[in-house]
């Protein structure tokens, strides 16, 4: 990161933090999630069919004793872990369209004239983090995207695009971590500078700019000059705390894992200019997964967005290698087999790859939470301390309606949650988990969205 970003980032990130007691920051819940992460599929599900075959995707049984649906078999290792909900619903608003689910996802509100859940979370719980908002995408600007194919809104009507670049990501979150040689020691046997310490000569050296400045400054301007010394000093006491906070630097669950002090990304053959290369978006993904994942243990962010596509995606899953779907002889894109006719008919290719199709997305959001797993915090493990969304903008592909939305809410919350169950809502507005996940991070608010519902109960 040059100097340049990383003032400007840590400068929006420390003047937020006199904003920071808004509606609800007093109250204190015993038990609470530290972080949230929403994952983001395009296209849907294979769900109740237009004949009334049973979904692909929505779980059977009872609350407790309950059988995956064929494409959520990938989650199998992550039952105990998750909450999987059926019933929950976007409202008749626009059904039948993917950008009027798109702009509803995270806003529940019609026409997105509201502020998304993640969004609201980062200018709330997330406000005093380095970094309050973390929107990484894979391929989700292509053909240069915008407004209803992104699903953040920080405000009403006004969506923003996420990063597609995971190296570009990467510095901008860590710096130049391993993807360039570290600086040289400056006399035998010392130590390359860390990430942290970088940062912090950032600091320093803006603040005896400051103090420069402030020299020949008059009256008014000093006093605003002083705001700005204080907020970046603010920055830098959160900076030289982080390797004291938990989960910051964890003992590595497996051998290789990234530390903060050592941060890495795996990107060798990545090229920038290729981003858009259909058989490049399994990497690119899990690189993007990656970067959020150790930004998140190293106390950078406590809201992410991890977008994998756009609606109506024209994304060539026919190319990813070694998966079910390959088939280099023939392209078959994430849009067109959602269309795969009224029926569940396994004659059908659209059909078939549909399914396969979903699965992937599906294990891609179980290697998410495996990177969680594996990363120890307090008395357990980052995903014990973190809420995790999964869903799509409609619910049955081929149908775009959204009514029974397959959503998925991973991890416990600190103990805010009870996952491991099937939560059958009859039929309930998505709003109320929306605000239920804001009470989950400490934000006790009465509704969410537009549609004038309260917290799901049901998830605690």
């Amino acid at each position: 990161m040059n100097r340049r970003d990383f003032l400007r980032f840590a400068s929006a990130a420390a003047f937020g933090l006199p904003l920071v007691a808004g509606p609800g920051r007093a109250w204190a819940q015993a038990r609470q999630a530290r972080r949230a992460i929403f994952f983001y599929f395009p296209d849907g599900v294979p769900g109740r069919s237009a004949e009334g075959e049973r979904s692909a995707w929505h779980c059977t049984g009872t609350e407790f004793d309950f059988q995956l649906g064929r494409v959520l078999e990938p989650l199998a290792a992550f039952k105990d872990h998750t909450l999987f909900f059926n019933g929950l619903s976007m409202g008749s608003t626009d059904a039948g369209s993917h950008p009027g689910g798109a702009v509803k996802l995270l806003t529940a509100a019609d026409g997105g004239r509201g502020e998304s859940i993640d969004q609201f979370l980062a200018r709330t719980a997330g406000a005093s983090s380095p970094f309050r908002h973390v929107y990484l995408g894979a391929m989700a600007n292509v053909s240069n995207a915008t407004g209803d194919k992104h699903i953040s809104y920080p405000s009403p009507g006004q969506s923003i695009a996420p990063d597609d670049d995971p190296v570009r990501a990467f510095e901008r979150l860590f710096g130049a971590g391993v993807l360039v040689p570290p600086s040289p020691p400056s006399m035998p046997g010392s130590e390359a500078p860390s990430v942290r310490d970088r940062r912090l000569r950032v600091l320093d050296t803006a603040l005896a700019d400051l103090a420069s400045v402030r020299g020949r400054a008059g009256t008014a301007e000093r006093a605003r000059l002083d705001l700005h010394a204080e907020a970046l000093r603010e920055v830098e006491r959160r900076i030289e705390t982080l390797a004291m906070e938990p989960g910051v630097n964890p003992e590595p669950g497996e051998p290789g894992l990234p530390t903060c002090d050592a941060p890495r990304l795996a990107a060798e053959g990545l090229d920038a200019g290729r981003l858009y290369a259909p058989e490049l978006f399994p990497q690119i993904l899990r690189l993007q997964t990656d970067v959020l994942v150790q930004a998140m243990a190293c106390g950078l962010t406590q809201v992410g967005v991890l977008q994998a596509s756009l609606h109506t995606s024209e994304l060539i899953m026919s190319r990813f290698a070694d998966t079910e779907m390959y088939d280099p002889g023939f392209d078959m894109r994430s849009h067109q087999a959602s269309h795969y006719g009224p029926r569940h008919d396994e004659a059908r290719r659209e059909y078939r790859d549909y399914v396969a199709q979903r699965r992937w997305f599906v294990s891609q959001f179980a290697y998410l939470l495996e990177q969680l797993r594996l990363r120890p915090e307090g008395d357990g493990t980052m995903l014990d301390y973190t809420l995790v969304f999964c869903g799509s903008e409609v619910s049955d592909g081929n149908t775009h309606l959204h009514d029974d939305m397959p959503f998925l809410l991973s991890g416990h919350g600190g103990g805010a949650v009870s996952p491991g169950r099937l939560v059958d809502v009859g039929y309930a507005r998505h709003g109320g988990l929306w605000a239920a996940v804001a009470h989950a991070m400490g934000q006790r608010i009465d509704r969410f969205g537009d549609q004038g519902v309260g917290p799901l109960e049901a998830i605690f």
